[in-house]
């Protein structure tokens, strides 16, 4: 019984610490909470393939954005949806008109072989859709990077 609830608690731990949520300034999250704020937002790249790459190369994805609203464009949370990839974004408040970008950087290391896909998870104050999924997928194949 020790065991199971030792398990448990080390798997609650686990699940939580990749439920990342970024650090907002309080004036962002002041704009996150307030609708009459909201933006728009086109993402030009909501899905990438990354073609075919040997297992064990480091493979770098980008989502281009532009904030096509009359409000600033706030990414309050960027997540990946596993440990094989560790997401980056354009930091700050992106005025109206600005352009910015999500990257993923993609460790084949920690991933399986063969056809693989991808999630980001990206929430912004906009009205058109709050929480953007951005996708990229590819082919892992076996075999060694040559250095």
């Amino acid at each position: 019984m020790k065991r199971v609830v030792i398990v448990a608690a080390l798997s609650s731990i686990l699940w939580f610490s990749c439920e990342r949520v970024d650090a907002v300034s309080e004036a962002d999250a002041k704009l996150m909470g307030d609708t009459a704020k909201y933006t728009t937002v086109q993402w030009m790249d909501t899905v990438v393939s990354f073609g075919a790459v040997n297992k064990g190369e480091q493979v770098n994805v980008t989502f281009r954005f532009r904030n096509t609203g009359t409000q600033p464009l706030i990414l309050a949370s960027v997540r990946a949806a596993c440990g094989c990839t560790i997401p980056d974004y354009t930091k700050g408040a992106v005025a109206p008109g600005g352009e910015g970008e999500v990257t993923g950087a993609f460790d084949t290391n920690k991933s399986q072989t063969g056809e693989v896909r991808k999630s980001i998870f990206v929430t912004t104050n906009t009205k058109n859709k709050t929480r953007q999924t951005l996708i990229f997928t590819g082919l892992v194949k076996e075999g060694t990077v040559k250095n």
